[in-house]
């Protein structure tokens, strides 16, 4: 009888695109486990098995255990695992990329370390946003600017629709329940968002960490991401589950986002966003592009790449 350790890790053209994934799959109140490559959710109903290849994000509500099985073969999928306490939602672990390339970090990378290029990114993400802005020339205070000055019409605009009063965004981390429904619904989708976002991120291989809009956080980029989508998804379902009452906020409005995600292919719109942004030619890379290049090069000085695992102790490279 064969045991986990001694499964081979799936390649990147046996697993499903992220782009074609479940949004994110929730639970709670029950123990996670293993069965072959799918998970299980045992609970006072039985067990339910879920593909673990085609989640983008696993949330895990109150009440949760994981086995270190459950945990490997999420890893080995590339999915997002995400602690989901009753406050709010916090951010906690990530799988693996889907790509063995590190050609798109690489760009990112690039992108970022350079002045001109990070604020044009930045410029291309307020674009996406809000297409009826030019923004061409734009400083960085204009931006955030112009950022606030939308958000405050997307709530007046998103109140006026369902009817929910609106006074302002409030949020303390450290009481949720405090906030009223609306701000509650926000604060819900928002990280929803932030982990949807991760999900997409990590498989693609990119790094959370730099951003272009936010800075100086592990997550920047994860912020950057989510919030192309936040007036257009994110707000309106926060509104809609205010709107059928003040309890269990929360709830409704992860239901009522992910119906959202998966009418809209969000995932797949996320991908494409991602490889728009970070490709400077302005082409549209594929995501199976490079997924099988499971290859180590060495870097030159003449910045060339050659093969690893080769000895070039007595002959010059460059």
């Amino acid at each position: 009888m064969s045991t986990v350790s001694r499964r081979g890790a799936s390649s990147p053209h046996e697993l499903t695109r992220v782009a074609d994934r479940l949004s994110f799959v929730y639970l709670e109140r029950c123990t996670v486990h293993r069965d072959d490559n799918a998970i299980t959710a045992t609970d006072a109903d039985g067990v339910t098995h879920i593909p673990s290849a085609s989640i983008g994000a696993l949330l895990l509500g109150p009440g949760t255990r994981v086995t270190h099985q459950a945990m490997a073969v999420l890893g080995e999928c590339g999915a997002s695992v995400v602690w989901v306490g009753e406050l709010g939602v916090r951010y906690y672990a990530a799988g693996r990329a889907l790509s063995r390339s590190s050609g798109l970090a690489e760009r990112q990378a690039e992108a970022w370390a350079n002045r001109r290029t990070r604020l044009e990114v930045a410029r291309s993400m307020y674009r996406m946003r809000f297409p009826g802005d030019d923004v061409d020339g734009r400083s960085r205070q204009d931006l955030l600017m112009a950022e606030g000055r939308r958000l405050k019409d997307c709530y007046r605009r998103e109140s006026a629709r369902t009817g929910v009063p609106w006074k302002r965004r409030e949020y303390n981390r450290d009481d949720f329940l405090s906030a009223d429904a609306p701000n509650q619904g926000i604060t819900a989708a928002a990280q929803c968002m932030y982990g949807v976002a991760h999900a997409v991120i990590a498989a693609l291989g990119c790094s959370p960490a730099l951003g272009f809009v936010h800075s100086g956080h592990e997550r920047s980029f994860v912020y950057d991401i989510a919030d192309l989508y936040k007036v257009e998804v994110g707000i309106p379902a926060a509104f809609d589950a205010a709107a059928d009452g003040d309890i269990d906020v929360a709830s409704r409005t992860r239901r009522a986002l992910r119906d959202r995600i998966n009418q809209t292919r969000l995932l797949d719109r996320c991908v494409r966003d991602i490889h728009t942004l970070l490709n400077h030619d302005g082409t549209h890379a594929t995501e199976s592009g490079n997924l099988g290049n499971d290859q180590v090069t060495l870097q030159t000085d003449g910045d060339r790449r050659i093969a690893g695992g080769v000895n070039y102790g007595d002959e010059p490279i460059w």
